[in-house]
């Protein structure tokens, strides 16, 4: 192929990224979101970048991954609508006392278990706005709690294979059970907990400063107990299937059901609700994303991402991936880099992967471009009045995210 001619077929997945990525940071109705992915994913198609058994490689590999992304996000929902957030949040506060330090605690500690069981996007979304209420309601700054949930919406995922779609792509490619996940990142977590709180507690020093007024009485809100059952029993599902080869979306899929059913039972959730909080227009989106990079790996930029990963797991190289996986998460959103890093590094062994998912996961944080949940968290503190500044927003990310990350490749490195 002459050399213009190949250099136009490689840009032609770069420019379908490029739609993609416009339109996931400006978050249309369904339908376009929809839409600007199947024309993205044919455009690709047609560029012969990619074969057809490529394609549905592709497809193959990330649908049980975008089956438990929609039944988790119903899962979520329902436990919103309950009033699990709104309990739990409450009692946060209560505990509280009125003290902003201990308040910043508590939403820390909620934020990282909500993201662990839940995933990211249920932090962002559901919980953000519950913290933000609470902190009016009490007098005190919004400001650390929100940031706490932003912080650990990210970097919290480390915990669980479905604590992040990012961890769910790269089970495939590890020799680790969903325990055995759990078990070599739990210490890696701690440490990242400790570096993430300390740098809040003194970048929002200010907006934690005590007052002299009274603490609020404790309110005891109820806990909605079907829906706190039904998250504990997937959870163990996950870890007690997994090592069957049972994969998470059959787990969350049934607990799923059983909430739609009970919610509908007690007549505040319809079947319409629980399809449009599945997002199915998302899950054809990420499909797409999925062929888009296949064909980006096929071409320039995988080679090029190729040449810089090392050929092996010192602590130097698992440094090294980690920063290239937290640019190409800048550069590229997290998911799109986890499906073109993940494969190249899958011959270097679990150690490689797992430091990847570090610059996926907390690297994501250092700018709004990094995750998807970076952005719906921005639209969530809009829509209730707190549109969080730049400044504020980088001040804090850049900190924070160069430090948690040498921690996390530091405590991988000796737990690996």
């Amino acid at each position: 192929m002459p050399p213009l001619a190949d250099f136009a077929v490689d840009v032609v997945p770069v420019l379908a990224l490029l739609a993609l990525l416009v339109t996931a940071y400006r978050h249309p109705s369904g339908r376009t979101e929809a839409a600007v992915g199947l024309a993205a994913a044919t455009v690709t198609v047609a560029s012969g970048l990619v074969s057809r058994g490529e394609v549905e490689a592709a497809l193959r590999n990330l649908a049980p991954v975008v089956a438990f992304l929609a039944t988790i996000l119903v899962v979520a929902d329902v436990c919103s609508r309950a009033g699990l957030f709104t309990a739990a949040a409450g009692l946060v506060r209560d505990v509280s006392l009125g003290r902003p330090v201990r308040l910043l605690g508590g939403v820390f500690l909620l934020a990282a278990a909500v993201t662990a069981v839940l995933s990211l996007d249920a932090t962002v979304v559901l919980l953000t706005p519950v913290v933000i209420g609470g902190a009016v309601a009490m007098g005190t700054s919004s400001r650390p709690g929100s940031y706490a949930c932003l912080r650990m919406a990210n970097s919290a995922s480390l915990l669980l294979p479905v604590s992040n779609l990012t961890n769910l792509l790269a089970m495939p490619h590890l020799d680790l059970t969903f325990g055995g996940f759990a078990v070599v990142m739990a210490p890696v977590l701690a440490v990242v907990l400790v570096v993430e709180y300390v740098v809040l507690r003194w970048l929002f020093r200010g907006d934690l400063a005590e007052s002299d007024r009274p603490a609020p009485a404790p309110l005891a809100p109820a806990v909605p107990r079907v829906p706190l059952l039904a998250v504990i029993v997937m959870l163990v599902g996950f870890a007690a299937l997994s090592p069957f080869g049972v994969e998470p979306f059959w787990v969350s899929g049934a607990v799923a059901v059983v909430l739609v059913g009970w919610a509908r039972h007690r007549r505040f959730l319809t079947v319409r609700d629980a399809v449009h909080a599945a997002h199915p227009s998302f899950a054809v989106f990420v499909l797409c994303l999925g062929v888009v990079v296949a064909a980006l790996s096929a071409g320039f930029l995988g080679d090029a991402v190729a040449d810089v990963l090392p050929d092996n797991t010192s602590y130097g190289s698992l440094l090294l991936i980690a920063v290239v996986a937290t640019v190409l998460a800048n550069l590229l959103t997290n998911l799109s880099a986890t499906l073109l890093v993940v494969p190249l590094l899958a011959p270097l062994g679990t150690a490689a992967i797992l430091a990847a998912l570090l610059g996926l996961n907390i690297g994501s944080g250092l700018s709004y471009t990094g995750s998807l949940a970076n952005l719906l968290w921005r639209r969530s503190l809009t829509r209730h009045g707190e549109p969080p500044g730049m400044g504020d927003f980088h001040r804090v990310s850049l900190v924070a995210t160069p430090l948690a990350l040498v921690a996390a490749v530091t405590a991988l490195s000796l737990v690996t």
